[in-house]
């Protein structure tokens, strides 16, 4: 049946890419000669040989061995190996099949090569030719498997190219508001996960909250247990899901707060001060972690970590932009527990990278948003307000004018006034009493006249009504939002959750406010602190302006007072006059104190 034409230490050792892993020849024959001889001939050339006698053991091996090659004899005792072809072809399409017989019949070799089989032999089988055959039809088997794996991997690619669009799209057209960046991380982490992306079993995204201090949880997907990634994969199959509708299904399943990953992703919070943490590291040092047995490059992985995911081996990838990092993305195959190569790795990166950009656009995209509003609100209170900031300014030109005016005047004024009643102590001419007393009288004049236009305020009458005072002080620091910024001023709010009202007039009370908070800014040209606290003592509201300049501790020194109402920061004359009456018109007290580590205060006590 068989010739052999030369013996195995004259043959030459079989090329090691035939067969690759587990994968064998299976060579099914019931004649106990023809499998020795084969058998043995194969073996020679360094090939995994298994053997079969019949149909029903040929599908035990197939069902538990990868079979590379199938030698199958035609006639075998429990079956017809013709008729056998169609079945292997449907259950083991990538098994190449090369027939025997014992029957030199041309009909029966085309006959099965139009089932599928890929040669045929006659026997008695010469076993150069045999060789020949069997490495012609293993090297035919290995171009078609690696070419299967590359169009896998082709289309893989083009999935993930796609995606990137796809996500680029999503970036560039939505409004990037937590919602959408929710759905932008969505469309990231079902890349990361779905069949035709990176096919990790889960992915968990993690971000640093807004103070930096603490790497907290965000968002999950995949199953949160073994049994449950059958149930959802075994759906998306049966569905044949898109990938859009993969994200609609995902999220309804896998998104909800309170899913069993979510959960996972929601305990998931580590401190930045923790910097050996394996997580802090990745994020901070930028760089990707590939955690396998619990072992990573920098070191062994925490084990409350590895307990939270259940699982000791996954993927940690940093997300950051060019000034700072964002969090990490921790990616596992759970369920399979599939290894990790270097190019998946460099996929989830590319994925990381595109979660990098969403973050850091709607980062800019809301604070846009938030510096627009506040324009708008400035925009508005000026337009709104003008005229109020006007009189403001006229007060506070006025004031000046006063300051210089009594600084100037009064003391020349009061020395002619008490000289020329000195004199007409001691001059009894009529003549010249009558110069002098004139000359008193006139001083007199003007001394008054200085002191009205020093204390002058416009005469109002007040239409006051329960007001809160939060919302007034709110308007009034708008108005100097700009030179706040010019200068460097940083300004702090401190209301109270529950403000008592007032009996108040807004307009006039408002007044009051824009003088304190401009005279507070202006004296602060190098930048400061300015604060602003509402708080309730006792049967009165107290509103407490402090202003903490550069170098006010150094200059607090130099700063005098020209009255109990005059300090500098808070300005002079009819402006500060104006506050004070006004206040006193509520019923209210105003004091002006500096501080012991330099600034000064202005306090506004009110009526409940």
């Amino acid at each position: 049946m068989l010739k052999p034409e030369f013996s195995h230490s004259d043959s030459p050792v079989a090329d090691d890419h035939l067969l690759e892993g587990d994968e064998v020849i299976l060579l099914v024959d019931d004649y106990p000669e023809v499998i020795n001889v084969i058998h043995e001939f194969l073996k020679g050339y360094g090939l995994k040989i298994v053997v079969a006698a019949s149909a029903k053991e040929m599908r035990r091996v197939l069902q538990t061995t990868p079979v590379a090659l199938l030698i199958l004899d035609i006639g075998l005792p429990d079956a017809d190996g013709r008729e056998l072809i169609p079945e292997l072809r449907a259950g083991y399409s990538s098994t190449s099949i090369m027939m025997l017989s014992a029957v030199t019949d041309l009909q029966t070799a085309l006959a099965c090569l139009r089932l599928g089989a890929d040669d045929y032999l006659t026997k008695p089988v010469r076993l150069e030719p045999l060789w020949d055959t069997v490495r012609k039809i293993l090297e035919k088997r290995r171009l078609m498997v690696n070419n299967l794996r590359y169009q896998e991997e082709l289309e893989q690619t083009k999935f993930r190219i796609q995606l990137m669009h796809k996500l680029a799209l999503k970036m560039n057209t939505a409004y990037l508001s937590m919602t959408d960046l929710d759905e932008i991380f969505q469309t990231i982490l079902v890349g990361i996960t779905a069949n035709e992306g990176l096919r990790f079993n889960r992915a968990f995204l993690a971000l640093f909250d807004e103070s930096g201090k603490v790497l907290q949880g965000r968002m999950a997907i995949g199953p949160g247990c073994r049994r449950e990634a059958g149930r959802i994969w075994q759906e998306m199959d049966t569905r044949s899901l898109s990938f859009q509708d993969m994200i609609d299904s995902i999220k309804d399943h896998c998104f909800q707060q309170d899913s069993a990953v979510n959960r996972i992703a929601k305990a998931l919070r580590v401190e930045v001060s923790d910097t050996e943490h394996i997580l802090i590291r990745a994020a901070m040092d930028k760089r990707t972690i590939n955690v396998r047995d619990g072992q990573g490059e920098c070191g062994q992985a925490p084990v409350e970590l590895m307990g939270l995911l259940e699982e000791d081996t996954f993927v940690i990838v940093p997300l950051y932009s060019p000034g700072h990092s964002l969090g990490v993305i921790i990616a596992d195959h759970f369920v399979t527990g599939e290894e990790t190569d270097d190019n998946l790795i460099e996929a989830l990166e590319s994925f990381a990278g595109q979660a990098s950009l969403a973050i850091e656009h709607c980062n800019l995209y809301r604070s846009m948003k938030r510096k627009i509003k506040e324009l708008e609100d400035v925009s508005h209170e000026l337009e709104e307000n003008k005229d109020l900031l006007v009189e403001s300014e006229r007060y506070s030109a006025i004031g000046h004018m006063a300051a210089e005016l009594v600084h100037n005047i009064r003391n020349p004024i009061t020395a002619i006034g008490g000289t020329a009643r000195l004199l007409t102590k001691k001059i009894d001419d009529p003549g010249h009493l009558k110069f002098l007393n004139m000359m008193t009288r006139e001083s007199a004049k003007i001394e008054h006249t200085l002191e009205e236009l020093f204390c002058f305020v416009e005469p109002t009458s007040l239409e006051k009504k329960p007001e809160l005072v939060s919302p007034l002080i709110r308007k009034s620091l708008l108005l100097y939002y700009n030179k706040m910024k010019k200068q460097a001023v940083d300004y702090h709010l401190i209301l109270p959750e529950n403000e008592p009202a007032c009996n108040l007039d807004a307009h006039q009370m408002r007044r009051v406010f824009i003088h304190l908070i401009r005279n507070a800014v202006e004296a602060m040209p190098d930048g400061g602190d300015l604060t602003i606290e509402v708080s309730s003592l006792e049967e009165r509201l107290q509103v407490a302006i402090r202003e903490r300049g550069a170098g006010s501790e150094e200059e607090n020194g130099r700063q005098g007072v020209d009255s109990d109402l005059t300090i500098r920061s808070f300005g002079t004359g009819i402006g500060l006059a104006m506050v004070q009456q006004i206040v006193q018109e509520h019923k209210g007290e105003l004091k002006l104190l500096q501080l012991e580590k330099g600034g000064c205060e202005a306090i506004v006590l009110l009526p409940l």
